[in-house]
């Protein structure tokens, strides 16, 4: 059945700034949603199993759930099937474990190793944003992989600060916000990314 609403469970703030932006390019334009930031990744993890238990008492069949949470160095394997036990134990089908038919209600997804990847994804959006970003940032060692290890959030603040922005400290809504409103979805290099998007367009 065709999906007319997304329900977005997200650990925090700054993807959900992101995700009002990017959603609206990344969905039929008849699809609906609606974003639900928790109070980190803990929050959500503690609070997913009841919240998944409760919308499968009522879920529309042409609803679905997408859960959004960053890797944040952790297994994502072990990560990703978490995600997926507990949909399943709440009785709901996911892209991984679909109906007999195909269709499910859940698209879980991991952010590697954080959402600020997805902003590395798409160097010319982060150029766009904040002048002095170099264009050729993401030829460089260091950066030719989004997912930068030790930490994305970090390399984000020191490549803005770099740059002259953010001087005080990284703002991460308010950067989120700003990069987002010029990416590009199609460009974007970061595989976690990507895949997020092919999920959406499973959906949609």
């Amino acid at each position: 059945m065709t999906c007319t609403h997304v329900e977005l469970l997200l650990e925090e703030l700054s993807a959900e700034a992101a995700l009002r932006i990017l959603l609206p390019r990344m969905l039929r334009p008849q699809v609906t949603f609606d974003i639900h930031p928790f109070q980190g990744k803990l929050d959500l993890l503690s609070k997913l199993p009841q919240r998944l238990g409760a919308y499968a008492e009522w879920l529309p069949k042409d609803w679905r759930i997408v859960v959004l949470l960053d890797e944040d160095r952790e297994d994502c394997v072990s990560l990703k099937r978490q995600l997926e036990d507990f949909a399943l134990g709440a009785g709901l089908t996911t892209k991984s474990s679909p109906g007999a038919d195909g269709s499910f209600a859940v698209l879980n997804r991991v952010a590697v190793e954080e959402l600020e990847a997805w902003f590395f994804g798409d160097v010319q959006a982060m150029a766009s944003a904040y002048p002095g970003v170099p264009l050729t940032l993401g030829a460089r060692k260091g950066f030719r992989d989004p997912a930068i290890p030790g930490g994305t959030w970090e390399a984000l603040q020191r490549v803005l600060q770099k740059a002259g922005h953010h001087m005080g400290g990284l703002r991460k809504v308010e950067a989120a916000e700003t990069i987002a409103a010029h990416m590009e979805p199609g460009r974007n290099r970061s595989p976690s990314f990507q895949c997020f998007a092919s999920g959406l367009a499973d959906i949609s």
